[in-house]
């Protein structure tokens, strides 16, 4: 499998985005380390561009004859190999060079086949849709890993999809075009197509792990038999006699969720004390004096778990470093030559991708509450991909909430990689 062309620009006029876009996917398709004949297109624009989706998803359609199918959303900022373009017009684009039987574009109006063996998927869902957490399980429960992988849609106004396949029409969708509001959409992929999947938190915990004992729907009355308010203002050595100081620490304060009810926690919180990827972070929503209670934005049973945590930035850097160091150790060989060994040391040095490493393009959805700012600098986050990972093909866009697994996500990344080798989503 070849590297995938991939591109991004930034404009006022979209058009002229279009044309920085196009130029470098050609003269990248012109190369021999890359792919040739991309069927598959992955396309990422900021709010900036909304109103002209269908505009510009008909003009690169056009400029890409050979490129018969589309997937892709808006955020208010999107990603590339070693740069993030937050709050300013841009696009980001990646042509997928895969087998045609072995991935298949779907959207709302035209559910995925039946007949389509579908190992897992890349997902674009709007976040206003109803009952949108069961549409996810729903949507992970049609496929063999189980495992999506995605994000949802952020636009300071209309939210879209891009799904179009064929002429520019999946079958079923009638007149529409291949942009999209509502519900969920994306590329649901055959076990064919080796993916390699990490989720990266962004906050550390700053109490222990702890059993929901008591709760009534979002709200949590008591965490391992004590008042549940109580034990907040304790791990935050703050007290509602100091309002203003407490009602600071709350604010910054998250919960750090465990929907299964583990023993010791192992997986939840890894040996650094960070939180592992089946922690799910959601907001404080409140408090209730009167029933010593903590309101999360998530339905509470008793025997979930949870921890309150704060976002970090350090505690963020060193889990992408980690996710990255995962996916490059799962594939590169068990054993080198010294001779790979040592390209594999020069390509380090040097940033570049090596045949090694089989890594053909990646996805990045991380949180749009990430990015630059969160890791001290503009780009800082893809930068640190960078390194890791190499000079990679990289597209991707920053979320509302991010999707791995059957689970909605908030604070974290999701790092997704093309290999050339069967290889395991985790």
């Amino acid at each position: 499998m070849k590297l995938f062309p991939y591109a991004h620009a930034t404009h006022p006029q979209w058009a002229m985005a279009a044309g920085l876009v196009l130029a470098q996917l050609r003269a990248q398709m012109a190369l021999d380390a890359y792919a040739g004949a991309p069927t598959l297109a992955l396309l990422y624009i900021t709010d900036h561009y909304v109103k002209a989706a269908q505009d510009i998803l008909d003009h690169l359609s056009a400029e890409l004859p050979g490129v018969t199918d589309w997937s892709g959303t808006v955020g208010v900022g999107v990603a590339s190999n070693n740069v993030e373009y937050f709050d300013e017009p841009a696009m980001a684009l990646m042509l997928c060079q895969l087998p045609s039987d072995q991935y298949r574009v779907f959207s709302g109006v035209a559910p995925l086949s039946l007949g389509f063996e579908a190992h897992t998927a890349l997902v674009h869902a709007d976040g206003a849709t109803q009952d949108l957490g069961d549409l996810i399980q729903e949507m992970a429960g049609r496929t063999a890993s189980g495992y999506l992988f995605g994000g949802l849609a952020t636009s300071r106004t209309r939210s879209v999809q891009f799904a179009a396949s064929g002429d520019g029409n999946i079958r079923g969708q009638g007149a529409a075009g291949g942009v999209f509001s509502g519900g969920l959409s994306g590329v649901a992929f055959g076990p064919g197509v080796s993916l390699v999947s990490r989720v990266t938190q962004g906050c550390q915990p700053v109490s222990a792990l702890r059993r929901v004992s008591a709760a009534d729907n979002h709200l949590v009355t008591e965490l391992d038999g004590e008042p549940a308010l109580d034990v907040l203002l304790r791990d935050l050595k703050v007290s509602l006699d100091r309002p203003h100081e407490a009602l600071a620490a709350i604010r910054a304060t998250l919960v750090g969720l465990v929907h299964t009810s583990g023993d010791d926690g192992a997986r939840s919180l890894g040996r650094s004390g960070n939180f592992g990827s089946d922690v799910i972070v959601r907001h404080i929503i409140g408090l209730d004096p009167a029933r010593r209670g903590v309101a999360v934005a998530e339905a509470m049973q008793a025997g979930m778990r949870m921890a309150f945590c704060q976002r970090n930035m350090h505690a963020a850097k060193a889990d992408l470093v980690r996710v990255c160091a995962e996916i490059r150790e799962e594939l590169e060989p068990l054993e080198l030559s010294m001779e790979t060994a040592t390209s594999l040391a020069a390509s380090h040095r040097a940033s570049s991708p090596h045949p090694a490493r089989r890594i053909a393009g990646a996805v990045y959805v991380s949180c749009s509450g990430r990015g630059g700012p969160h890791f001290g600098g503009p780009s800082a986050e893809l930068q640190i991909v960078r390194r890791a990972l190499g000079d990679v093909p990289l597209v991707g866009f920053f979320a509302g909430g991010e999707i791995a697994r059957d689970h909605l996500y908030g604070y974290t990344g999701v790092l997704t990689v093309f290999a050339q080798s069967e290889t395991q989503t985790g």
